[in-house]
C-alpha cells in the first residue's frame, strides 16, 4: 500500500471518529437540553436552600430583588418566576426575591439602661434614637432611661426613631446663702464645713479699724441660692 494510499485511509477514518462524537454531543444536547422539568415551591426558602433544590433538578437559581415583607423573615424568598409546579426545560434559569423582613419592628425594652450605650439594643431592632429631655429622680441614677416613647412591645416603623426621657439624678437640696458680713470667719468655715458646703476661696486682706479674723466679703451674696457643690468665697481681715 503506497503511503499516499495509507493517509488517505487514516484521516478518513479519523474523520468518521470525529464525525462519530459531534454526532454524539448534538444528540446529547437535543435529548437532554429539550428535558422538561417541574420547578419546586421555593417559597419560604433560604436562597441557599433553594439553590440545592434546583440543582437537583439541573436548574440555576438567579437573584432579581429583594422586598420588605411581613410573613417571611428576612432572607427567605417570598417570590419565584416561573410559579411552582410549571414546566420548563433543564439548565434554565428560575428567577427569585428575598425577603428583607417586616417593615415594622417590635420597640425593645429600654427603661432603666444607660442612655450612652442604648445605640447597640436600637440598631440591633433597627431603630435609632430620637428626641431626649431630662428630669430629677431618686428612683434612677444619672444617665439612666425613666421613660421611652414608643413603649416596649409596641410595633413601629423600620428605622424610627425612639425618644427618651433622661435621669439627672436626685435633684439636690437649695438653700439660702446668709449674711456672713461682719462675724468671725473660722466659726463660719466650721460650720459650713458641718454642713458639707465647699469653701475653697478665703483671701485675707487689711481693713482700717477691723480686727483680724472678720469676713469683709462674700460670694454667693446674702440671699442666693446655692446647693452643697458650689463654691463659696470669702475675703477676711487680717
Amino acid at each position: 500500500m503506497s503511503v499516499n494510499k495509507l493517509y488517505k485511509t487514516v484521516l478518513f477514518s479519523l474523520s468518521l471518529i470525529i464525525l462519530f462524537f459531534l454526532s454524539a454531543n448534538i444528540s446529547y444536547q437535543i435529548i437532554f437540553r429539550g428535558e422538561m422539568v417541574s420547578i419546586p415551591d421555593l417559597v419560604g426558602q433560604t436562597k441557599e436552600e433553594a439553590e440545592q433544590a434546583l440543582a437537583k433538578k439541573r436548574l440555576f437559581l438567579v437573584q432579581k430583588g429583594e422586598q420588605f415583607h411581613d410573613l417571611w423573615p428576612e432572607g427567605q424568598i417570598i417570590l419565584q418566576d416561573p410559579s411552582p409546579g410549571s414546566k420548563i426545560r433543564v439548565y434554565r434559569k428560575v428567577r427569585v426575591v428575598l425577603s428583607l423582613g417586616s417593615e415594622k419592628v417590635i420597640v425593645p425594652k429600654l427603661i432603666g439602661k444607660n442612655y450612652q450605650s442604648v445605640h447597640v439594643d436600637l440598631s440591633e431592632s433597627s431603630l435609632r434614637k430620637g428626641k431626649i429631655s431630662h428630669a430629677h429622680t431618686a428612683r434612677y441614677a444619672a444617665g439612666r432611661i425613666i421613660a421611652q416613647h414608643p413603649q416596649a412591645g409596641e410595633w413601629t416603623g423600620r428605622n424610627s426613631q425612639v425618644s427618651f426621657l433622661v435621669s439627672l439624678g436626685e435633684r439636690e437640696k437649695q438653700y439660702l446663702m446668709p449674711d456672713l458680713i461682719g462675724k468671725r470667719a473660722h466659726r463660719v468655715m466650721d460650720q459650713f464645713k458641718e454642713m458639707d458646703f465647699r469653701v475653697e476661696d478665703l483671701r485675707y486682706t487689711y481693713y482700717p479699724g477691723l480686727e483680724a479674723g472678720i469676713i469683709i466679703k462674700q460670694f454667693p451674696p446674702q440671699g442666693f441660692r446655692i446647693q452643697k457643690r458650689n463654691l463659696i468665697t470669702m475675703e477676711v481681715s487680717k
